[in-house]
């Protein structure tokens, strides 16, 4: 039996792109008989079960007999099921057998789309974060946008996985969206042209004689393409690096192994994350093997309302073990875990199992990573319509245990961020994505890896 374990970003899909997917995922190969066993032992502990599930019964067949028009019944069965499932917390649903080979297709960093994370949100397609180098992105969609029709047609009615299909379609087919965007009165119509989306999850440049490595999503390539970046870097610098600045900004999640393994390559020994399950058994922890891959050199991590799940892992890994300097705004807030489970008839489904926790103890759900050194983007704060993080969402899961802050306050902060202002002046330029010295917090955390005390140099 193989174990593939996984990080999702809730029930946030990939329209066109997933993370973890959008969301990773735990996959476990249960057992046909193992559902129906777990379900009679349950029912047997309430007579309601019975009842309920009777009725259940009474009402598929009423439509069956008396819909205005004979009905698809796989739908329906299928429906149910999602509503089951969905309506426990925001990130557990129910995927098709179509659904679910798109979703292991996309953990391997190839999707078909128009490259947006998004979530549900009150009957609307909510947008987390456009990925780079995508049409969304290419075509202005901005994380927070309300995707309200597709197509000159409305989303309400649908569930979020037959949005995405809506999204979805064959490379080089055009796709309108209507997008209720904060701050603007009247929608927004964007025409765009979906690809076949080969993802680089990750892309750096060197910055002076700094890092630079931006982590789009947590797939299969991530830890590879980063131990890979880091040693060109090194090369391309003469091995004179003086450190990493490590960005997790927009950042919806994705598998679990990439997160543990990508905050592995930072820490040397310790816990790097641990999971509490209803059932202890259940429960796990993962520590760190001796091993940096950049020698010791400062690191400073750049995160986002869009950095979430995946990307909490690591930066609440690496800021508890005082490893790295946490700087930008605080992170989304997902604390859970989702198992993919198979079920019979080639479809799945993603059940919330546990939640998560940093070295220290915290648990982020609800609550997101506060960054050591808070720095905005801009010096105006956005007006936001509808929830920003995953608090805000309907259903949440609470936060249970954890709820204090992560040891002691740093005392080497006020000396390295004295000269760090959390607003960028009045006159900074508005950004632009091909011009790096137009990005506020990026210049600012470039400033703070040089103030930072240099480590032991990386071993060749």
């Amino acid at each position: 039996m193989k174990l593939r374990t996984g990080l999702m970003f809730g029930a946030a899909f990939a329209a066109g792109v997933a993370a973890g997917p959008v969301a990773g995922m735990m996959e476990r190969q249960f057992g046909i008989n193992v559902f129906p066993a777990a379900f009679a032992q349950d029912a047997g502990r309430s007579s309601d079960s019975y009842r309920l599930l009777s009725l259940f019964g009474d009402v598929f067949e009423r439509i069956r007999a008396d819909y205005v028009q004979p009905p698809n019944e796989r739908e329906m069965i299928e429906n149910a099921i999602n509503g089951m499932l969905s309506g426990l917390d925001p990130h557990s649903s129910y995927m098709n057998a179509k659904q679910f080979r798109e979703m292991q297709v996309q953990t391997r960093g190839e999707y078909g789309g128009i490259g947006t994370e998004v979530t549900q949100d009150n009957g609307y397609i909510r947008v987390i974060s456009p990925i780079d180098d995508t049409p969304a992105m290419r075509a202005g969609v901005k994380a927070g946008d309300l995707i309200t029709a597709i197509d000159g047609t409305t989303v309400l009615g649908l569930s979020l996985n037959e949005a995405v299909d809506k999204i979805r379609g064959p490379a080089n087919s055009k796709i309108i969206l209507t997008i209720k965007r904060s701050g603007v009165d009247t929608p927004i119509e964007l025409t765009l042209q979906r690809e076949v989306l080969k993802i680089q999850v990750v892309k750096s440049r060197l910055e002076g004689d700094i890092a630079y490595v931006r982590v789009v999503s947590f797939s299969e390539q991530t830890d590879a393409g980063l131990r890979k970046a880091i040693a060109t870097l090194k090369q391309q610098s003469g091995d004179k690096l003086k450190g990493v600045v490590l960005d997790l900004r927009n950042n919806p999640g994705g598998l679990l192994d990439q997160a543990i393994a990508v905050s592995d390559d930072f820490i040397n020994q310790g816990e790097i994350v641990s999971t509490r399950a209803r059932h202890t058994e259940d429960s796990q922890r993962w520590n760190a093997k001796d091993g940096d891959i950049t020698g010791g050199l400062p690191v400073v991590v750049l995160i986002n309302g869009g950095s979430a799940s995946a990307s909490e892992i690591v930066a609440g890994a690496l800021q508890d073990h005082r490893r790295a300097i946490i700087m930008g705004a605080r992170s989304f807030g997902k604390g859970s875990v989702q198992t993919v489970m198979p079920l019979p008839g080639s479809g799945g489904m993603r059940l919330t199992t546990a939640r998560y926790y940093t070295p220290s103890g915290r648990s982020i759900q609800g609550l997101g990573i506060t960054p050591d050194i808070e720095v905005q983007f801009s010096r105006t704060e956005p007006p936001h319509f509808g929830p920003e993080r995953e608090a805000d969402l309907k259903g949440v899961l609470s936060n249970v245990g954890g709820t204090t802050p992560s040891a002691a306050p740093r005392t080497d902060l006020p000396a390295i961020a004295k000269d760090i202002a959390k607003l960028p002046p009045e006159n900074w330029p508005a950004f632009d994505l091909a011009k790096p010295e137009t990005d506020y917090p990026l210049q600012q955390a470039l400033a703070v890896v040089r103030a930072m005390p240099m480590g032991k140099r990386a071993s060749r």
